[in-house]
């Protein structure tokens, strides 16, 4: 029987793989547009970015090592630092999925509008956001092996073309160009590099994703570690690449008022047939994409439901399995922000989102990481602990400093009211009021 169990399980490099194919989504899409806004010295954030990430990916595989069978934030962060924060850290992970499936949807419209004779313009972008996201909450009602399905079909037929334009573009390289739009911005090169870097961590959301499936990785103390590391490394490689490739082929100021960057690349390099290719199957991926990270927003908004993180409406499930109501509200919730984030140009609303949702994630990673620093009594934090803890914390950090003021306000206030409302609807389950 345990060898049955054991045929069934991945190794390192299935794993590493899965890993990266998490975090390379919709930032892949549209990230070289946004970043093209300061210039190429934004190659120096995608390395310190990629460093950040391995930080924060180390303190997970550790504790991916300390709770194998662990599913949500709270598993190890209530153990050491209390149910208070179990709760917030929970729900500001489920919070910046869905915030962050916005940014999904405005990459797959951008693409979309390439291909359709319907113009680019805010009012345009807003509906096709709208549409998709209904979509794909209709699709997600159909239950997790559909989407699981589509998904699939989407990786395959949405890499393939985009993964051409990554071989072949070298030959269409020009250094002369990439010299050109070294620094746009009007700052320090510090300052940019530094100040892009918690837009470039929208790329790496989905790190935590091997800790999260311990259970089904052979070895899991030897392959975790392994598997996140490298599927960090894996993916920040294909993003700087293709980041530093694409700034090198078309002009920086092109580049940053496209809504399908990678569309506009490859018309500079193989001619217009090669724009709707290429449009389509990166609208494809992101499409898959936002299907697939909505059923996560499902999924982890029921766990928390389980947990009395949320109210009991969102861990009503369907008899196929798709979580319905909870996910409903939701879906009306990315819908508001669609019309609140709407901007004139794609890349702006792009930054807009993710920064919220990566300020969002960070809270969680900063909860993980000072779980692993002070440990508890079933864990007490050894030496290696407490660096891998210490380095996750630093790494939040940083990323906390880069983030615009305003995105850090919103937040905290975000944080503030949902632990008020939690210790209020607690409260009165624990102690109700005599009638």
């Amino acid at each position: 029987m345990s060898t049955t169990a054991t045929a069934k399980k991945i190794g390192p490099v299935l794993a590493t793989f899965m890993v990266a194919n998490n975090m390379i989504g919709s930032g892949f899409f549209l990230l070289p547009a946004t970043l093209a806004r300061s210039g190429a010295v934004t190659v120096f954030s995608w390395l310190i970015g990629t460093l950040l990430a391995v930080a924060l990916g180390g303190a997970f595989a550790r504790l991916a090592r300390q709770y194998p069978d662990l599913n949500s934030p709270d598993d190890y962060i209530r153990p050491s630092l209390g149910r208070d924060m179990g709760f917030l850290a929970t729900t500001a992970y489920w919070l910046s999925s869905w915030v962050g499936n916005n940014a999904i949807a405005v990459a797959a419209v951008g693409y979309l509008v390439i291909l359709l004779p319907v113009g680019d313009g805010a009012g345009v972008q807003l509906a096709g956001q709208v549409l998709l996201i209904w979509s794909m909450f209709a699709l997600n009602l159909l239950g997790p092996r559909n989407i699981a399905r589509f998904q699939s079909f989407c990786v395959v037929f949405g890499l393939l073309p985009v993964a051409a334009i990554l071989i072949a573009g070298w030959a269409y390289f020009d250094p002369d160009i990439y010299r050109a739009g070294w620094n746009v911005s009007g700052e320090s090169d510090a300052a940019v590099a530094i100040g892009s870097l918690a837009t470039v961590f929208w790329a790496f959301i989905g790190l935590e994703t091997g800790a999260m499936v311990a259970g089904v990785v052979r070895n899991p103390e030897r392959n975790v570690p392994i598997a996140t590391l490298g599927g960090i490394l894996l993916a920040g490689v294909v993003y700087m690449v293709s980041s530093v490739l694409m700034m090198g082929i078309v002009p920086v100021e092109q580049l940053a008022s496209s809504s399908a960057p990678f569309a506009l690349v490859a018309g500079q390099m193989f001619g217009v047939w090669a724009i709707p290719v290429i449009a389509a199957a990166a609208a494809l991926k992101a499409t898959g994409t936002l299907g697939g990270w909505m059923l996560v927003t499902g999924e982890s908004g029921a766990r928390a439901a389980q947990r009395g993180f949320l109210p009991a409406i969102f861990g009503r499930l369907l008899k196929n399995g798709a979580a319905g109501p909870g996910l409903l509200i939701v879906v009306i919730s990315m819908t508001l922000i669609a019309f609140t984030t709407v901007s004139d140009t794609v890349g702006s609303q792009f930054e807009t989102i993710i920064n919220m949702a990566v300020t969002l994630v960070v809270m969680a990673y900063a909860a993980a990481g000072l779980s692993l620093l002070l440990g508890n009594r079933a864990h007490p934090a050894g030496r290696r602990e407490r660096l891998l803890g210490m380095g996750a914390l630093i790494a939040c950090g940083l990323l906390v400093w880069s983030t615009p003021i305003e995105t850090l306000m919103g937040a905290a206030i975000i944080a503030l009211l949902a632990l008020a409302a939690f210790r209020g609807f607690s409260r009165r389950r624990e102690d109700p009021t005599p009638r």
